[in-house]
């Protein structure tokens, strides 16, 4: 008894030598899924930096050009090292696109996006994909990809998700469609608004303006302005920052109708000219009724003075 008794330990002493730690285990098991992930975590954090420069307004053009291009350099690296992962490629699709390179971002991207799914990939990578094909003007996967970027507009990237997805619907002549999509994100009453809200607010204006209901449009822009008072102009302009405008020209569109709401009948009808200028500007037809319209009131009686501040 005591000889079997020494065995059981001697055999349970070697058995615990020979097991490793925990810790080890882990460290080995990461090494073999990830064999490079230290460097490739190494590699995510100066690329995030690097955006981070990219994306600071007190940087200088060339600076931010040069973050963005150090970025995408690191980023593709990192790729090698690690093909399937996907904050790696979804920060590479941003950096693509930022710098004007819209086929690797669309192929970084959709990869990410297949690697997680659609429905778990987020708005950050497939509300881009749809901006991406809403400049392109590939309008049907826009509105597929835009779709699954929905979500609470209290979040940037749903709110501009959200017109974008609206903008795509309307070009392809579904503007009852694109309406909706805007009417039910805005909240019925609010009594505060964040960037993202008063964007996709003034996006619906936007809207009910181009189908040609400008009631609605300026029942919703009062509405607005009876929560902002004399900071609707400060408010709408910072959101549209949010918003990379496509087609580029829609900035013309959204600057007009803010400048008509603020009363500022001079400038709307310079930002309507611009836009009109543009030979294929969808709503061109629209902007010329502007015009005219705002050149009969000019005639019919003096300027009035503006009815709010213009940013």
């Amino acid at each position: 008894m005591r000889r079997a008794a020494i065995v059981a330990l001697l055999l349970a002493a070697a058995s615990a030598e020979a097991k490793p730690d925990v810790d080890d285990a882990s460290d080995f098991w990461r090494d073999v899924l990830e064999p490079h992930g230290q460097t490739v975590a190494a590699i995510l954090g100066n690329a995030k930096r690097a955006l981070a420069k990219a994306a600071d307004d007190d940087e200088s053009p060339t600076q931010r050009q040069r973050a963005l291009a150090s970025a995408y350099g690191m980023l593709r690296h990192a790729r090698a090292l690690a093909p399937e992962q996907p904050e790696v490629l979804a920060l590479l699709g941003y950096a693509a696109d930022e710098l004007g390179k819209a086929p690797d971002a669309l192929e970084a991207l959709e990869a990410c996006a297949r690697i997680q799914g659609p429905e778990r990939a987020g708005a950050r990578v497939t509300g881009r994909l749809g901006m991406i094909y809403l400049r392109l003007g590939r309008l049907d996967d826009a509105v597929r990809w835009l779709r699954y970027a929905q979500g609470p507009i209290t979040i940037a990237e749903h709110a501009t998700a959200a017109v974008y997805l609206a903008t795509a619907l309307a070009a392809r002549g579904e503007m009852a469609s694109a309406i909706d999509v805007l009417g039910i994100a805005v909240p019925a009453r609010t009594s505060y608004y964040t960037d993202p809200v008063t964007l996709v607010s003034f996006a619906l204006a936007v809207h009910y303006d181009r189908d040609e209901q400008p009631g609605a449009a300026f029942d919703t822009l009062d509405r607005m302005q009876a929560t902002l008072q004399q900071e609707l102009g400060n408010f709408a302009q910072r959101s549209f920052g949010l918003l990379r405008f496509a087609p580029p020209e829609d900035r013309d569109y959204y600057q007009a109708l803010l400048y008509e709401a603020l009363g500022a009948t001079t400038e709307a009808r310079a930002e309507w000219a611009l836009y009109a200028q543009v030979p294929d500007a969808p709503w061109r037809g629209r902007a010329l009724q502007h015009i005219r319209l705002i050149d009969a009131q000019q005639r019919a009686a003096p300027p009035t003075p503006h009815k709010l501040p213009v940013p």
